[in-house]
């Protein structure tokens, strides 16, 4: 039996247009015993409050309806979307994988575990069933499970979330291979444990595992498909291509020596995180409909790596950037701004703020008489780069990127309606230290983008005289160290302070981070890389004393 993998890169809310998607790779899958999507593939994931919309989700099987017809000279296909619920009790929905076979919907199998951790709220929407999905398919019965279903088997987690163990059941229910749609969202190292999970389940309980995952952006996540099949040995015998769409077909009977199927990958976290920012730059861009993206450039590394991320994923032809100098602002750093734009091959602009400045001093001469210049005038200058830069993409129609990273956000090291002023922010869950890293290894991959000046001078926002940023914060090595674990692994004050951190350089990291609440929530969406992002999975109150 032949069993297709289609990895494809959905828009969340087309049902039209993922619906051709389908289509298109299952007719080039035509030779397959059976075809998977991934999960909720026709609505793309995540929905989110779409599926609250009860029109959408009743456009969404007529669309599935259509679907069937058009496919029905094919073989059976599993397609993923939301179900209405006919029961009186329960949430509305459930979480489903359709079967369409000879021109009609011939069954759903429903997902068991609903995660509600990180960025997944699906308890808000869907009902779990408490039955084991089998599909008997000529001599095969297989095990249908959906993404979540996978991930709590005993041996793996210490704590496991859930208390039912679905492959277990499907398994002794007599599936003889396990099927899984998935949307599972990427982070650095994520497919590594993904496998090795994969590769554990299919040994321990005998059986071929085949495991579809979306690809692509959708707002704040990215998916990296590298959809697989294990053998019932657990051995990997295929892979499909990481951050990009692609097809694989793999016949149980013969699972075993398909090197070539297995798509060549790096797992480094330079290069998985590098692509996925350029992928989940290039679909929010495009998905919201548009083409083109500016951003200021500085000189510094943060608008440096950015641009070089906007110029993969766009074309240097969609690319702007704006200079925006003030008297602060060292001829070193125009001089490596433009020398970056050259690399690139990107339009510049250049916009001196040294008279629009001078206009606020006049203005707020009299309010301010008598106090010293401080962090309020910094913040001017800021938020007057902030409106030229909006006032550049509302007239031309180009998305606004912003350039903070991580450690800025986390600490407030950032101005809001200033260099927060934007429709994406890039590189807000890669640190600085990343960042640097992340530079470093673009051009280590061949010629020079991004110049070595901008790799080895100090760190500086330029908004006064002589300033660095380890003027306010600790050096971003024992900075990021600190943020890491209090953010990523959980740790607490004390914690810390056992592994020798100094008690008052982690007190006053973490009241930053706390009174820095206010800003994140009005922050422009950005993309998710680590573990925990500063995205829709982080949660925290703003008016709070626990900290």
């Amino acid at each position: 039996m032949k069993i297709a993998l289609l990895q494809l890169n959905p828009t969340v809310g087309d049902l039209p247009g993922n619906s051709a998607l389908i289509a298109s790779a299952a007719r080039r899958a035509a030779g397959a015993d059976l075809a998977v999507t991934s999960e909720l593939a026709l609505m793309g994931y995540p929905p989110r409050d779409l599926l609250l919309n009860a029109d959408f989700v009743e456009r969404s099987w007529l669309v599935l309806r259509d679907l069937a017809h058009d496919l029905a000279d094919l073989s059976p296909i599993l397609v993923g979307l939301a179900e209405p619920n006919p029961g009186e009790a329960g949430r509305p929905l459930f979480n489903s994988a359709a079967l369409l076979r000879e021109g009609k919907v011939e069954r759903t199998f429903k997902k068991t575990l609903l995660p509600t951790y990180d960025v997944f709220d699906e308890d808000r929407y869907f009902e779990p069933t408490a039955e084991s999905e089998l599909l008997e398919l000529g001599t095969t019965v297989l095990g249908i499970s959906i993404c979540e279903d996978i991930w709590n088997d005993r041996d793996q987690w210490l704590h496991r979330r859930y208390h039912t163990n679905p492959v277990q059941e499907l398994v002794e229910a007599g599936a003889k291979a396990i099927i899984n749609l998935s949307a599972s969202p990427f982070t650095a190292g994520k497919q590594k444990h993904r496998e090795a999970m994969l590769s554990h389940l299919a040994k321990k309980y005998r059986v071929p595992f085949f495991y579809v995952n979306q690809v692509g952006g959708n707002d704040d996540l990215v998916f990296d498909g590298r959809s697989s099949v294990f053998d019932g040995n657990g051995r990997l015998a295929a892979r499909a291509r990481g951050f990009e769409e692609d097809l694989i077909v793999a016949d149980m009977a013969n699972l075993v020596d398909r090197a070539a199927a297995i798509a060549k990958d790096d797992f480094t976290p330079e290069s998985e995180i590098w692509r996925a920012l350029v992928l989940g730059t290039r679909d929010y861009v495009h998905k919201c409909g548009f083409s083109e993206v500016l951003l200021g450039l500085s000189g510094g590394i943060d608008s440096s790596l950015v641009a070089a991320v906007a110029v993969s994923a766009l074309g240097p032809q969609n690319v702007l950037g704006v200079l925006m100098p003030s008297p602060y602002t060292s001829p070193q750093s125009v001089q490596d701004a433009m020398a970056l734009a050259h690399n690139l091959g990107i339009k510049t602009l250049t916009l001196n703020i040294t008279d629009i400045m001078n206009s606020f001093d006049r203005e707020l001469a009299k309010p301010f008489r008598g106090l010293p210049k401080d962090v309020t005038e910094e913040n001017i200058q800021a938020r007057i780069r902030g409106n030229l830069l909006m006032a550049l993409s509302n007239k031309f129609g180009l998305v606004l990127l912003t350039t903070g990273n991580k450690s800025e956000l986390a600490v407030g090291y950032c101005t809001i309606y200033g260099d927060m002023s934007g429709g994406l922010a890039v590189i807000s869950d890669v640190p600085k230290t990343a960042v640097y890293r992340l530079a470093k290894w673009l051009n280590a991959r061949g010629s020079e983008i991004i110049p070595d000046a901008v790799l080895h001078k100090a760190p500086t926002a330029e908004l006064r005289f002589h300033q660095t940023d380890q003027d306010s914060l600790p050096p971003y090595e024992v900075l990021d160290d600190i943020l890491e674990r209090y953010i990523e692994r959980h740790q607490s004050k004390e914690e810390l302070f056992a592994q020798g951190f100094e008690k008052t350089m982690v007190e006053r990291v973490l009241c930053l981070v706390k009174s820095a609440e206010f800003k994140r929530r009005q922050a422009a969406p950005g993309l998710k890389v680590t573990d925990r992002a500063f995205g829709s999975g982080w949660r925290m109150p703003v008016a709070s004393r626990a900290w």
